[in-house]
């Protein structure tokens, strides 16, 4: 039951191979979005999150049952009131500290039933110690990025893709340095570091499951 945490650099393709992984392996695929969208869903109340989830059987509302009713820890602090109790309902709730506590719960969460791709978030480091896991962090050279984001995100301008590329590197990194007090691109943090720009996508997806097939498990 392979868990798969993918590090990236802006551009480099991380959601991409990331898919393309989860397709090739026929298991789950969870991105900064869906994180993003339990943390969020998470905060409203439960009649809510019912009626939004158009989807019962999809990785996303598996995340919030259980996460919403099957988890021992609340994920909301007791000092602001019941569970699915909205955020500003009381005074002394931290949105931040909850969404975090929530972000890290969804990553477990998933882990724990293994068979999943998992891209951003601290995945890594938070589930460093998972024995049937492989960390695996893309990079690539600023100028192929560069062309990679005004392609994804229709932008004409070479000087606003590396604006875009800067600030998204210097979130992610600033994220993982706050939450985790890591270097986020330190390769010692993973099992691979990948070239994307060098190796392709298929290149990268490749080298990952010859990875898959011949690791050793954490002592």
């Amino acid at each position: 039951m392979p868990v798969i945490t993918i590090g990236r650099q802006f551009g480099a393709g991380g959601a991409t191979v990331g898919r393309m992984l989860a397709d090739r392996l026929k298991i789950d695929f969870l991105d900064s979005q869906i994180i993003d969208e339990v943390a969020r869903r998470l905060q409203l109340p439960k009649e809510e999150v019912e009626a939004e989830d158009e989807q019962p059987g999809s990785l996303l509302a598996r995340l919030l049952v259980a996460l919403g009713s099957a988890s021992t820890e609340p994920l909301i602090p007791a000092e602001a009131g019941a569970a699915w109790t909205p955020p500003n309902a009381a005074p002394t709730f931290d949105t931040r500290k909850a969404v975090l506590q929530i972000t890290q719960h969804v990553i477990e969460e998933a882990a724990r039933g293994g068979n999943v791709v998992i891209v951003g978030r601290g995945g890594a480091y938070l589930l460093r110690d998972l024995p049937d896991s492989l960390h695996v962090f893309l990079r690539a050279a600023e100028a192929v990025r560069v062309k990679a984001i005004m392609a994804r995100l229709k932008i004409s301008s070479e000087e606003e893709a590396r604006k875009r590329l800067k600030q998204s590197d210097e979130n992610w990194n600033a994220y993982i340095r706050q939450v985790y007090g890591h270097d986020r691109i330190h390769p010692a943090h993973y099992d691979m570091v990948l070239d994307t720009g060098r190796l392709g996508y298929e290149g990268a997806v490749e080298a990952v499951l010859a990875a898959l097939r011949t690791r050793k498990p954490i002592p």
